[in-house]
């Protein structure tokens, strides 16, 4: 069975309002969830639903040490959700191909543009990066560059 190795950081949405994403490296599908905030709950609510996108596959997750992401609440659910976390180096946010993808949306949807409502703004977002085709989200993220740094790992 092949492993499902997918790049997660969060995007906060200015006004206290975080989206976790990921991006499946090999097909460019994203699993996106709104939150009030990065705490550990919301964190673990985010891995429930990446194991419901991939049920009873293998998964690797690589991620930032943010402190919900290294609570031990945090690790022991993914152990028992069987997802491998992977902790990306401090301050590397280029080897994070969400990373990537959330910068492309902040240009698209935050930059010179001052939505009325922290819910409205949190929308835009979602529905941007939700309608990627996957080819572009794989482009913008930067997984499909000829220098990506884990091109090997997901042929």
């Amino acid at each position: 069975m092949r492993q499902c190795c997918v790049s997660f950081p969060s995007c906060v949405v200015p006004g206290l309002c975080v989206l976790f994403g990921a991006i499946n490296l090999r097909t460019g599908h994203r699993v996106v969830l709104r939150r009030p905030n990065m705490a550990q709950e919301h964190f673990q609510a985010f891995l429930r639903l990446l194991r419901e996108a991939y049920p009873g596959r293998p998964m690797v997750l690589l991620l930032d040490e943010a402190p919900g992401h290294r609570a031990a609440k945090s690790q022991g659910l993914a152990a028992q959700l069987d997802i491998v976390l992977i902790w990306l180096p401090k301050q590397c946010s280029e080897l994070n191909a969400m990373d990537q993808l959330w910068r492309e949306l902040k240009g698209h949807i935050s930059a010179n543009y001052q939505y009325p409502t922290i819910d409205e703004h949190a929308t835009a977002a979602e529905q941007w990066i939700r309608s990627l085709t996957s080819t572009e989200a794989l482009r913008k993220a930067g997984i499909l560059s000829k220098n990506f740094w884990l091109k090997s790992f997901i042929k």
